[in-house]
């Protein structure tokens, strides 16, 4: 599949309040919270089970990607950005910090 594809099938199943203001706040709100749930899932299984990454824990990761994915693509589109667009960006700024060795640090312009 596409980014650019997921990005405007996923739109179609974004029902929210003020959709398309000038802040996109509830986007920004649900990947956080998103990105929390993996982060919880991971901490559990590093505190639960050893750190062992089972086939059920696997897929409800990627169930929980798929939701960062969702919010992503629907802030995009409320950003007016592609994410193609968005994707082939960063592998170009990642691609020019390592020809430049700066894939390490820290700054958002090294």
């Amino acid at each position: 599949m596409e980014l650019n594809d997921y990005q405007k099938r996923a739109l179609k199943t974004a029902i929210y309040k003020d959709i398309s203001q000038s802040i996109p706040i509830y986007p920004v709100l649900g990947l956080c919270g998103e990105a929390g749930e993996i982060a919880e899932k991971i901490k559990k299984i590093i505190r639960d089970e050893d750190s062992v990454l089972t086939d059920e824990n696997r897929e409800l990761l990627k169930k929980e990607l798929g939701d960062v994915l969702w919010y992503l693509s629907v802030l995009a589109s409320e950003l007016r950005l592609e994410l193609d667009d968005v994707a082939q960006s960063n592998l170009e700024k990642l691609k020019d910090r390592k020809d430049r060795n700066k894939l390490k640090g820290s700054g958002d312009n090294r």
